[in-house]
């Protein structure tokens, strides 16, 4: 058993809100870099290299990439041969995300109550998923949401008669629907299965995904594919202003269900699509 100060967390992910809000991954900007040398619509490319103009400033440390630095989300894979010692593990993670966010000068986007409307002042508290994995270590990713993409997402129980073709349908319409709305070029993640609530978590997980990868499985590899190139067809476009590159890309997770069910969920991110790892 290996003990781990939950102090250390919380360090980190100060660390990591402040990183998330300036450094997007190769990953992105290589796919950036991709969909620029394939857009043919000048109002388009010129979108998209100042995406890139904007990337290189956030870069310098002082400007955040977005002016809506985000919901902080905190996923937590805790191995279950760790004893984390030193408080709670929650006050500790809100208070690494309250670091961060005030030292950052990063804006506070969070209320207190969804009706009332209080801003908490320090962009707590996060919204935190753990899971416990084997092994003696703690992952922590960061993924700071802004909510211009995330009130574009949408989550439908269909029936299971309604098979791939049914999936994919509601995928593009909530991708036609979102419109200029997530600031596209947008990133999609689709959850597959499961019940209504891991649907959810299950897409927005597939936002921390590789955008230049692909699923392991061939079926849903064809899938993704399928997708972002009828999302591209869709002609929205960088900023809604037309084009081909509407978005760059999607990335599904599919579990096991019930029989009588097929719950989808769709969890849209725009181009500035953030987060970063550490493991403790």
């Amino acid at each position: 058993m290996r003990e781990l100060d939950v102090s250390l967390i919380r360090d980190r992910i100060s660390e990591m809100c402040i990183e998330a809000n300036h450094y997007l991954g190769d990953d992105l900007k290589k796919c950036i870099d991709t969909s620029l040398s394939r857009e043919s619509w000048p109002v388009a490319c010129d979108m998209l290299e100042s995406i890139k103009e904007n990337i290189g400033i956030a870069e310098e440390g002082v400007f955040p990439l977005c002016q809506d630095t985000g919901m902080a989300c905190v996923f937590l894979e805790i191995g279950q041969d760790v004893h984390l010692v030193g408080g709670s593990l929650n006050d500790a993670v809100n208070e690494g995300v309250r670091r961060g966010y005030t030292e950052g000068y990063l804006r506070k986007s969070i209320v207190a109550d969804p009706l009332r409307r209080t801003n908490t002042g320090d962009n707590t508290p996060a919204y935190i998923s753990t899971e416990i994995v084997e092994g003696d270590r703690v992952k922590i990713t960061v993924a700071p949401k802004g909510f211009g993409s995330e009130n574009m997402s949408a989550i439908k129980m269909l029936p299971p008669s309604a098979g791939e073709d049914g999936v994919k349908d509601f995928v593009i319409e909530t991708c036609e629907k979102a419109g200029a709305n997530p600031c596209p070029p947008i990133v999609v993640g689709v959850g597959i299965g499961g019940t209504f609530d891991k649907a959810a978590l299950m897409a927005k997980k597939a936002l921390l995904l590789p955008v230049d990868g692909s699923n392991e499985d061939e079926y849903y590899a064809a899938m993704e594919k399928e997708l972002l190139d009828r999302i591209n067809d869709l002609g929205i476009g960088p900023q809604g202003f037309g084009g081909r590159t509407t978005a760059l890309a999607v990335r599904v997770i599919a579990a096991p269900t019930h029989i009588a069910g097929l719950p989808v969920a769709v969890n849209v991110n725009c181009h500035v699509s953030r987060h970063k790892e550490a493991i403790l």
